[in-house]
């Protein structure tokens, strides 16, 4: 794998560049080389508040710019992303290790966040009611919550970021983002293209360090008024405790363990060709991806067959060459996800593809595992309830359409579902039933940003994208106008 140049990130805070308060860095690793990528600055709680307070004094004078002027500073930073789509492209694959198409995929994809967004500062409505009192008008406006603070995960560490700032920023709101401590460099590339786009200091901030310190501070100041996350269950269950005492807005976004439904009468070739896409892709990393699979008894080994022959194709190696799997983020994450196979073999499961890490050669060093499927007969198992969030495919079998639908909703998670059939009763019945947020019926993953980005249960509150995660950035203001006269 060639040398790639080590990036140096900063923190921009009010419109200035900055190393922080404690002169000190975060090394960021490169997950396919194991080398030092770049670096950012180590932000303490001070440079969280430094970051609040500017975004609060400037977010007045950005509420009152006009929003179709908001929106033209919007789609600057969408025509620049674009612009440098493929320098972009290359920090994401260096920090976060997802194939180079991708990660040009990635940008694409937070272009179009941006651009839906500025298309919605046209679209700020209200609402004039009729009173019960003569002479009277009731007014309900929609107004920015003031600063909003937007943490971001490691898997899409570009789009997240706009997928938080756009809505936020076009509906009037100044923000403070903070990336995921494993991949910061992208956002602070962000940041120079905001920057560049001309939006008034202190509109956007870019802060960086770690969440239990930079994070927990933006969360529990008095100086931010609305919280947007994206993570993991149990760093949602802290945010949301943080955030009480002030009584925060907060949206999060958390896990999935998405049931893929194989039904008697599905199209098994397409039902393949998703199940490897929803489930590989990212090297199994997305929120959304397939994470456990049943399979009507009556097409399991057919689908089997194919599904297993293009698991085989699949190739994994130097992420900068576009195969079609890179590596892992982390050792602590590589480490996490061959526990759990190894615990599953004990437990029972077959290993049909892949079962452990990948390594000597090109993969002796870097964070590889290889793409694996498990026969499992035990919803039960660890394996069958518990995110992997890594490149590997739980299989059951099912004897019909009611156990799929049982055993798919018997789960603490309720974030996305796949459902394979060409039935139309059976298909209306699951969107019913299936406990989930966001459904897929023949069709691999991928939410558009017309839609609504939800989880049930434990994958979260609130959401994002389309009209109602542009929603989700303004509250309502009750206006009673009263002309009578003397």
């Amino acid at each position: 794998m060639e040398a790639n140049p080590v990036i140096r990130g900063q923190m921009f805070i009010g419109g200035r560049w900055t190393d922080g308060s404690a002169d000190q860095s975060i090394e960021v690793e490169n997950p396919a080389t194991e080398e030092v990528a770049g670096s950012v600055p180590l932000g303490t709680a001070r440079d969280a508040e430094d970051a609040l307070a500017a975004a609060r004094k400037a977010q007045p004078e950005w509420a009152r710019t006009p929003a179709i002027e908001r929106a033209r500073l919007i789609w600057a930073l969408r025509d620049a992303m674009l612009r440098d789509r493929a320098a972009l492209a290359r920090t994401v694959t260096l920090e976060q290790g997802k194939p180079l198409n991708e990660a040009g995929g990635e940008i694409d994809a937070a272009a179009n966040f941006l651009s839906y967004a500025a298309e919605n500062a046209r679209r700020i409505e209200g609402e004039i009611l009729p009173s019960d009192s003569r002479d009277e008008d009731v007014w309900i406006r929609r107004a920015p919550y003031g600063v909003a603070v937007g943490l971001t995960a490691w898997n899409y560490p570009a789009a997240l970021a706009a997928r938080k700032m756009g809505p936020a920023l076009a509906a009037g709101n100044a923000v403070v983002l903070k990336a995921h401590e494993n991949t910061p460099l992208s956002l602070a590339a962000i940041a120079r293209l905001c920057e560049e786009a001309g939006f008034p200091p202190g509109v956007v901030n870019v802060v960086s360090g770690e969440g239990r310190t930079v994070g927990d501070a933006l969360v529990r100041s008095p100086q931010s008024d609305l919280v947007t996350m994206t993570g993991s269950v149990r760093a949602g269950r802290e945010i949301y405790a943080a955030g009480a005492e002030g009584l925060k807005v907060i949206r999060l976004e958390l896990g999935g363990k998405a049931p893929f439904i194989v039904l008697d009468d599905a199209d098994v070739g397409a039902a393949a060709d998703a199940a490897v896409v929803s489930r590989f892709t990212n090297c199994g990393q997305i929120c959304t991806c397939n994470e456990r699979m049943y399979l009507h008894e009556r097409v399991a080994d057919e689908f089997m067959e194919a599904f297993l022959e293009r698991v085989g194709r699949l190739r994994v190696g130097d992420p900068m060459t576009s195969p079609n799997m890179g590596p892992k983020i982390s050792r602590l994450e590589t480490d996490k996800v061959a526990a759990m196979v190894d615990e599953a073999v004990a437990g029972g499961a077959e290993v049909l593809a892949g079962g452990g890490r990948l390594s000597g050669g090109e993969f002796s060093r870097g964070h590889w595992f290889a793409p694996t499927v498990l026969r499992v007969s035990d919803n039960g198992a660890d394996i069958m309830r518990r995110e992997i969030f890594g490149p590997v495919a739980p299989v059951m079998r099912v004897g019909g359409a009611e156990d799929a639908m049982r055993l798919a909703n018997d789960t603490a998670y309720g974030l996305s579902a796949y459902v394979f059939t060409r039935d139309a009763r059976r298909l209306m019945r699951m969107a019913t039933e299936l406990q989930f947020g966001e459904i897929y019926i023949n069709r691999p993953c991928g939410e558009m940003v017309q839609g609504f980005h939800t989880g049930w249960k434990d994958s979260g509150l609130g959401g994002e994208d389309g009209r109602h995660g542009f929603d989700q950035y303004l509250r309502r203001k009750t206006v009673y106008v009263n002309w009578a006269g003397d």
